[in-house]
């Protein structure tokens, strides 16, 4: 099963060359020694817009073979929680083949999660994260699961799976949700209502951020993803959230009436 890139040409280059010079760009010197984080929270614009704030915090991160990425269901296809469970995503700078171990044991620790390809087929959330990876990592392999509006308790339950998950297998799994924030406000708006998530993420209160996200009507687009990194992170052991940078579009566009804001987060 091949999976071919939705938005290549359009939210990053499509061709290999013009891609890796991008992301040698926009990715910063990496630190030695690097983080090893349980989950990174990332933005999936396209890359001219919120390409900076995602390259500077994955090259804090040491970022292992195998990422389960977490991402929005933006078209409303497939089911509430899919799971692409084997196969190959054809990207620009080569292949890169889903673990499929790892997934047949998230399906076998969620009663939520289902096989499901035919969410991936347009999804632009999840892709837009797998370069960034494939540059730092060029043994990738990833599990890609596509969330649409899923109650907190299913939210528990998938964050609660896939931290067993996690902790059945000796190699290093991180976890990568995908993320824009307030959508289409003015700045002023926008950093408001996104400071209050970002809030909630630095206090690792998964609980508190899903309930401030819908109670105030923050166009968070990947709070499931970003909730359940939270909910995963904490089972794990994880004691510390740190912003690497928060944005908005309006910093590329010059247009501060209508922006969307980026931020990047790393989980330990």
């Amino acid at each position: 099963m091949i999976r071919y890139p939705a938005v290549a040409s359009q939210f990053y280059p499509g061709d290999k060359a013009t891609l890796q010079r991008t992301l040698q760009a926009i990715l910063p010197e990496s630190p030695s020694p690097k983080k090893k984080a349980l989950a990174v929270v990332s933005p999936h614009a396209g890359y001219i817009y919120s390409g900076s704030v995602a390259g500077q915090t994955f090259a804090r991160v040491a970022i292992p073979q195998t990422c389960i990425i977490l991402g929005p269901n933006h078209h409303g296809r497939g089911a509430e929680a899919a799971l692409a469970t084997a196969g190959i995503w054809r990207m620009p700078m080569g292949d890169v083949a889903v673990n499929e171990k790892v997934a047949q044991r998230i399906l076998a620790n969620s009663k939520v999660i289902r096989e499901d390809a035919s969410a991936h087929e347009r999804e632009h959330s999840l892709e837009v994260q797998v370069p960034f990876l494939q540059y730092l990592q060029p043994e990738l392999a990833i599990v890609p699961i596509c969330l649409a509006a899923l109650s907190y308790d299913d939210c528990k339950e998938i964050g609660s799976a896939l931290a067993r998950t996690v902790s059945e297998f000796e190699e290093k799994i991180l976890l990568v949700a995908s993320t824009d924030m307030s959508h289409y406000e003015s700045r002023q708006a926008a950093s408001r209502k996104d400071k209050m998530a970002i809030d909630r993420i630095l206090d690792l209160d998964p609980e508190g951020l899903y309930n401030t996200v819908f109670g105030n009507r923050i166009s968070m687009c990947g709070i499931i993803p970003t909730t359940i990194a939270l909910i995963a992170a904490l089972k794990l052991g994880g004691h510390q959230a740190d912003l690497v940078r928060y944005t908005d579009s309006g910093e590329v566009s010059g247009d501060t009436d209508q922006v969307v804001g980026y931020a990047g987060f790393i989980l330990s």
